[in-house]
C-alpha cells in the first residue's frame, strides 16, 4: 500500500469527498450512524441500566449484584482504556458485535441466579461484560463525538443520549408490568428473558454500522481519513493518555460519572421502594435523562456563538443544578440509614409519601445525563478525528469504570449511606472547576481540521 493510501473519491488534498446531494435520508451520513449506535445502546446498555436500576439486579439480596458489578467495572476499567485502540485495529463490526454479545450473558446469569442462588456465574459474567462494555463504549464515544461538525456536537450527543436512555424507559416498563401483581422480593424469569431478547437484537444491529472511512458529512468532509492502525501505534498512544494534561484534569469527572449509580440504584431506589415501584421509577429516571441531555445539548450548541462561552455556561448550569439536587438528596438521606430503614414506599398505596422521594430520584436521572453530556461535549471539543476520540472516550470510560468498581465495593462493605452521598457530592463538585480549566485552555472555536488527515499505517 502507498504511504497515504486511497483517501477518498475526490479532494485528496483537502480531505473532502464529493458533496452529497441534499436528501432527507442518507445511510452514510453522520446522523444516521449516530442513530444506529444509539439504537444498539438502547438494546444493550439501555436494558442493562434498567436491570441495574432496580437495585441488586432485581434480586432481594444485593450481594451478588455488588460482586458482579465490581468484577464488571474492574475489567471495564482496563478494557475501557484499551477499547479505543482495539476499535481502531479491528473496526466497528467485530469490536461492537463482540462487545454487545456479553450483555446477553450477564442478563442470563441473573436468570440462573433466580433458581440456584449461586453468584459465581454472575461474577464471571460481570467480568466478561466489563471486557465487552469497554469495547462497545470506546467505539460509541468515537462515533458520537467525531462524526458531527463542531456546531452540531451538542445535538448529536443529545440525540444519542435520548435514544439510548429510551432503552432504560422501555426497560423500566418490563419489570413494572411483569411484576405488577407479584409480591416476591425478586423479579420474575420473564423479566430477564425479555432483557436478553432486546440485547440479542442490539448485538446483531452492530453489523449495520459503516466504518468511519465511509461516513461523509453533509458538507462533503470525511469523518476521518485514517484507515488503519497497528498494535505498536495504539499502545504508544494509549500510554500517552496518562501524561496528557487534559485527560488528567478530566479524571475526577470521569471517576464521578458512574460512581453515583451504586448509591442511587441500591440505596435510594432499592431501599426506599417496592419492587414494582422500582420499575416504575426507572421509567422516569431514564426519561429524565432524555430531557436533561436535550436541554444541556441545546445550551452547548446554541447559547453563544463562541464555543468556550457555551461550554462555560453549560458547566455553570450543571454545577448549580447539581448542588441543588444533592442538597435534596441530603435532606432525604437524613430520614434513614442502613440500621434504620424506612417502610417501603409503593407508588399506588403510599399516597403523598411517594412524591418527594420520586421527584428526587427523577432529578438524579436529570443530573446524570447533563453531567455526562458536558463531559462528552468537552472530550469531543478536544479533537475531530475518530481515532483520537476513540482513545479519549476509552480513557473516560476506563476511569469511569474504575470509580464504579470502587463504589460497588464500598456498598458491599456497608459504608454508611450518608458517607456515600457526601463522597458523590464532593466528587461532582470538584469536577466543575477542572472542566472549566480544560474548556478555557484546550477548546478552540472551530473544527480542529489538522487532525482530520493522517498517514495511513498498514494493518497488522
Amino acid at each position: 500500500m502507498s504511504l497515504h493510501g486511497k483517501l477518498g473519491n475526490r479532494g485528496e488534498e483537502d480531505g473532502r469527498s464529493e458533496v452529497p446531494p441534499p436528501r432527507w435520508f442518507r445511510y452514510n451520513s453522520p446522523v444516521t450512524q449516530v442513530c444506529l449506535i444509539a439504537l444498539v445502546c438502547f438494546c444493550c446498555p439501555g436494558m442493562f441500566n434498567a436491570l441495574s436500576g432496580m437495585g441488586g439486579g432485581g434480586q432481594e439480596d444485593d450481594h451478588a449484584a455488588n460482586d458482579a458489578n465490581t468484577a464488571l467495572y474492574t475489567t471495564f476499567a482496563v478494557f475501557g482504556i484499551l477499547g479505543g485502540g482495539i476499535y481502531n485495529l479491528f473496526g466497528p463490526h467485530l469490536t461492537l458485535f463482540a462487545g454487545c454479545s456479553t450483555y446477553i450473558l450477564y442478563a442470563g446469569s441473573f436468570l440462573y441466579y433466580n433458581h440456584h442462588h449461586n453468584e459465581t456465574f454472575a461474577v464471571i459474567a460481570g467480568a466478561v461484560l466489563g471486557v465487552g462494555a469497554g469495547l462497545l463504549w470506546a467505539g460509541q464515544g468515537s462515533i458520537m463525538t467525531s462524526y458531527p461538525t463542531e456546531d452540531k456536537k451538542g445535538r448529536y450527543i443529545s440525540l444519542f443520549w435520548s435514544i439510548f436512555n429510551l432503552g432504560g424507559v422501555i426497560g423500566g416498563f418490563i419489570p413494572f408490568i411483569l411484576n405488577y401483581h407479584s409480591t416476591a422480593a425478586s423479579v420474575t424469569d420473564g423479566t430477564y428473558i425479555a432483557f436478553m431478547c432486546f440485547m440479542a437484537f442490539g448485538a446483531f444491529l452492530t453489523l449495520a454500522l459503516l466504518p468511519p472511512s465511509k461516513v461523509v458529512r453533509d458538507d462533503g468532509s470525511n469523518v476521518t481519513l485514517i484507515k488503519y492502525s497497528n498494535v505498536k501505534t495504539e499502545a504508544m498512544e494509549i500510554l500517552k493518555l496518562f501524561s496528557n494534561w487534559k485527560m488528567l484534569l478530566l479524571f475526577p469527572a470521569s471517576w464521578a460519572s458512574n460512581f453515583f449509580y451504586t448509591y442511587q440504584f441500591n440505596n435510594v431506589n432499592g431501599k426506599i421502594f417496592t419492587v414494582r415501584t422500582r420499575g416504575f421509577n426507572n421509567v422516569f429516571y431514564w426519561g429524565a435523562q432524555m430531557i436533561g441531555s436535550v436541554a444541556i445539548g441545546y445550551v452547548l450548541d446554541f447559547s453563544f456563538q463562541n464555543r468556550k462561552k457555551r461550554g462555560f455556561l453549560g458547566v455553570a448550569i450543571v454545577a448549580i443544578l447539581g448542588t441543588a439536587i444533592w442538597g435534596g438528596g441530603l435532606a432525604n438521606q437524613l430520614r434513614y440509614s442502613r440500621d434504620k430503614p424506612l417502610q417501603e414506599i409503593d407508588f399506588k398505596d403510599s399516597g403523598s409519601a411517594f412524591a418527594g422521594p420520586f421527584v428526587l430520584y427523577f432529578s438524579y436521572g436529570l443530573l446524570d445525563s447533563m453531567f455526562q453530556t458536558i463531559c462528552y461535549w468537552t472530550i469531543g471539543a478536544l479533537a475531530d478525528d475518530s481515532q483520537t476520540l476513540s482513545r479519549y472516550s476509552g480513557f473516560y470510560k476506563g476511569v469511569q469504570s474504575a470509580g464504579a468498581a470502587v463504589a460497588w465495593q464500598m456498598d458491599k462493605h456497608n459504608v454508611s449511606l450518608m458517607g456515600e452521598l457526601i463522597i458523590n457530592w464532593a466528587l461532582t463538585t470538584i469536577s466543575y472547576p477542572l472542566l472549566i480549566i480544560v474548556i478555557a485552555f484546550a477548546v478552540n472555536d472551530g473544527n480542529i481540521t489538522d487532525t482530520n488527515t493522517a498517514t495511513v499505517v498498514d494493518p497488522v
